[in-house]
């Protein structure tokens, strides 16, 4: 693994991706910009445009589905697990330990993570990471609210909310077009397809635009964990649960580098929703994408081997 190998990873790969959310943070140092607003665009039309797209354009068949499925929840699970035992031999504060386990368990796997994917190894990894961020999505909108709001929401509560995520119905509208062998019209094909390919650009800058929202903390012990373990320790676990579900070629990268993203900008938005340390789980988001860089470049290499 040289020097100009990883060079050229990262400027080909990650610079793209920094770029733009770059352009994306100026953009909202400078102007008033809402990402709230952005960020329901991307929530309710390109997201859900874009994984239809994928899983209706691409040969993602599904035990393939299932495995990747399968393969984010033992990630999520893994991890959190790994923080909370981690975070107890820390002798972390209960809320500290709370707000580290929300942000190693949910990576940036929309905003950083489908870009980088499609940038570094194509549209067939594109296709399984959508799968992984549905899944992520998913279990983000049910267990992860659970864990910040500290017993101000029930699971119950959690599972009806999944009903009022649109990617959701973006999933089962494309395994019933599937199953059906439905043709789409071709005014609505294209204006699927036209929303699909706004969808990662936006996320970029919707990922910059988040970053100026940043706020300090001083717990370094929570911070320190919520980084490092995220960075160091997803890719690990990501190449252990590949190999255990048995995932290959472009399924395998792309659900490695999933899991190895930095914690997921959402996990600021609940934090703060539900008061759960909102300095700390910010801090963590932006220290770990700043680093990002440094790990996930030898690992693109690795996986392009």
């Amino acid at each position: 693994m040289s020097l100009s190998e990883l060079l050229n990873t990262f400027a080909n790969n990650l610079l793209p991706v920094m770029l733009v959310s770059s352009a994306g943070y100026v953009l909202g140092k400078v102007l008033t910009v809402d990402p709230r607003s952005l960020g329901r665009a991307v929530f309710y039309i390109f997201s859900p445009a874009l994984v239809f797209n994928l899983m209706t354009h691409n040969e993602l068949d599904l035990g393939q589905a299932l495995a990747t499925a399968g393969f984010t929840a033992a990630v999520i699970c893994t991890m959190g697990l790994l923080a909370f035992v981690l975070g107890r031999l820390l002798q972390l504060e209960r809320p500290h330990l709370l707000a580290v386990i929300l942000t190693v368990s949910f990576g940036n796997s929309g905003n950083y993570g489908l870009p980088l994917v499609k940038f570094a190894f194509g549209d067939d990894a594109l296709a399984v990471a959508s799968i992984f961020f549905v899944t992520t999505t998913i279990l983000f909108n049910t267990a992860g609210v659970v864990i910040a709001s500290l017993g101000h929401s029930t699971f119950k509560s959690a599972i009806g909310g999944l009903f009022k995520l649109p990617i959701v119905y973006g999933v089962l509208l494309a395994l019933l077009v599937r199953a059906l062998g439905i043709v789409l019209p071709l005014p609505l094909s294209r204006t699927i397809e036209i929303a699909a390919n706004g969808a990662i650009p936006v996320m970029m800058l919707l990922l910059g635009l988040e970053m100026t929202r940043v706020q300090w903390s001083h717990s370094f012990r929570a911070l320190g964990l919520g980084v490092l373990k995220q960075l160091l320790i997803g890719p690990l676990v990501g190449l252990l649960m590949a190999g255990l579900f048995g995932l290959q070629a472009s399924a395998r990268q792309a659900s490695v580098v999933e899991a190895s993203m930095p914690a997921a900008v959402a996990t600021t938005v609940v934090a703060t929703e539900y008061r759960l340390q909102p300095q700390l789980v910010t801090a963590i988001v932006f220290l770990g994408t700043l680093l990002s860089p440094l790990t996930l470049t030898p690992l693109i290499v690795y996986l392009l081997r």
